[in-house]
């Protein structure tokens, strides 16, 4: 039978606070996404523009703001979704989480920047849609990590790689996305209606990729 002691000795440490934290830190920075937009209302108000005028102005700005509201609530629902079965933690899966959540709260100025700044800027998208292909690969080695330590989690190994397969088909998709931007300026964050050929994607990776095997929980 499991104990403190032994949990102790090998360096992990409990799930639930680790959670409740990373949980804050992503309601946060989807917070801080409206803050460009409630300064430009106020840039507009100050010189009796209109309601109209505010989102003709500044409708990149809108896009993007929504845009990246939903695609950090996805990230955080997939995120959400592994680590209802992860009971504890060691250190590396500590920092590997966050470097994670790194990536999530420095979206919010990234969504700025393309919102901004010129649909022509090549590196504003580059950081926007860079910044997004990051965040998925760090959920995948979170999820690789996990799935070599079956000490730490209750997930089986089926929903290990489905998990694994959305982290890379998002990487990929948001890749592409990023690609067809910088070749076509005139498409611009368009290109990001590649996400709906995601289902596709996912069943693709599932297929090809191999079943984890982890050591076994310790009763």
């Amino acid at each position: 039978m499991s104990t403190e002691a032994e949990h102790t000795s090998r360096d992990d440490y409990a799930a639930e606070r680790p959670k409740a934290f990373i949980d804050a830190v992503v309601a946060i920075a989807m917070t801080l996404l409206i803050l460009p937009l409630m300064e430009s209302v106020s840039e507009i108000s100050a010189s009796n523009g209109t309601a109209m005028e505010w989102a003709f102005e500044h409708s990149d700005l809108i896009v993007s703001f929504v845009l990246s509201f939903v695609i950090i609530a996805m990230f955080w629902l997939n995120h959400h979704r592994l680590f209802n079965v992860v009971d504890r933690l060691t250190n590396a899966a500590l920092w590997l989480l966050v470097a994670w959540m790194l990536t999530i709260v420095w979206l919010p100025v990234a969504t700025a920047i393309s919102g901004h700044l010129s649909a022509k800027d090549a590196s504003a998208k580059v950081i926007y849609v860079g910044s997004m292909i990051l965040t998925a690969l760090l959920s995948f080695a979170v999820r690789t990590y996990l799935a070599r330590h079956g000490e730490l989690h209750r997930a089986t190994p089926e929903q290990l790689r489905s998990g694994m397969a959305v982290d890379l088909t998002l990487a990929l998709l948001f890749g592409i996305a990023l690609l067809v931007a910088v070749m076509f300026p005139c498409i611009g964050y368009l290109s990001m209606l590649v996400m709906f050929a995601n289902p596709l994607v996912q069943r693709a990776f599932e297929r090809v990729l191999p079943l984890p095997h982890s050591r076994p929980r310790r009763g």
